[in-house]
This record gives structure tokens, sequence and C-alpha cells, in this order.
């Protein structure tokens, strides 16, 4: 089995986006620590950049990734209240494991899948998770109220698909 690299994308010192009372950081934090429990469950053992509330600045999450590795570093887009959806951005070789995370996040949350993209459609044109090798999976759009209270009741149940999509690439 690959290993599996899973970080949250914003270190404790940048919360990413705020809106809707919370923080990009808060988010992400939690929802890796869900994602690393189940994979602990499966019987993997991932490595992550941090537990509890407690993440590494991006510099440390890009050096977790070895060549080999599947990794993912989680976040929230950002823009207007009624934009929706996941979407992931990775090199060309990792799209399609990008477009199997989108499908299952589409399919827990119910938002739509705005698919796996290269880097150079993020907002960022060159990003630094994404030349290591990595993927970027913006699970929803934090400026979104129903994304965001459709994340809280269901972050579990995400988790679950998340890790099971690892799981299967990894193999």
């Amino acid at each position: 089995m690959r290993p599996i690299v899973i970080t949250a994308g914003h270190s404790n010192a940048d919360p990413g986006a705020v809106a809707n009372d919370t923080t990009e950081a808060i988010i992400v934090t939690e929802f890796r620590n869900l994602v690393a429990a189940q994979l602990r469950e499966l019987g993997a053992n991932p490595i992550t950049d941090g537990s509890g509330p407690h993440n590494l600045p991006l510099a440390d999450a890009i050096r977790l990734i070895q060549p080999g590795s599947l990794a993912v570093e989680f976040h929230c887009n950002a823009g207007p209240r009624t934009a929706t959806g996941v979407e992931t951005l990775s090199r060309p070789d990792e799209q399609a494991f990008g477009g199997r995370l989108c499908e299952a996040i589409s399919a827990v949350l119910g938002i739509p899948s705005r698919g796996a993209k290269g880097e150079s459609a993020g907002q960022h044109v060159r990003l630094g998770f994404v030349r290591a090798g990595g993927v970027i999976c913006e699970l929803f759009f934090l400026t979104n109220p129903t994304d965001l209270l459709l994340y809280q009741a269901n972050k579990e149940a995400l988790a679950i698909a998340v890790a099971d999509v690892l799981i299967a690439e990894a193999q």
C-alpha cells in the first residue's frame, strides 16, 4: 500500500477563509482528524501534519510527501454566497484520483462536483503542495451557508467516504 499523507490546508498562524462564524483552518483541521481516524480504523497508518487543533505550516507539510505517496491537502473554497461544489487541483497524473474524490464528496454532501482541475485553475498559479505531487481538495464553499450546514450534518459520513477513496487509491 502506498503511504497516505493527509494535511489541513492552513496552519495555526493562517486561518484561511473566514465566513459563517468559522474559519477554513478549523474546518479542515477537524476534517483531517476525522479522515485520519477512519483510515486507522481501516488498518492504514496515515501521515498527517498534526493532531488535534494543530497542524504544520505549508513548507513542513510539503516535506511529508515522499515519492510514491498519496497526498491530499484539505481546503474550503471561498466565493459568492451562492457558489457551491467540490473541486480538486492537481497535476495531470493525479486528476483521475481527484475526480474520484470529487464524486465521493459530491455524493455525500449533495453538492455539485466542479471536477478535477489542473493547478492553474485555482486562485494561485503555482501550488507548492501540488508541485510536490499532492492533490488539493476544496471540500465545499465555506462562504455558502448551505454547503457549511451540509458539511456539519454529514462530516462523519464524508470522512468515511474520503477514507474509502484513499484506501482504494493507495492499494
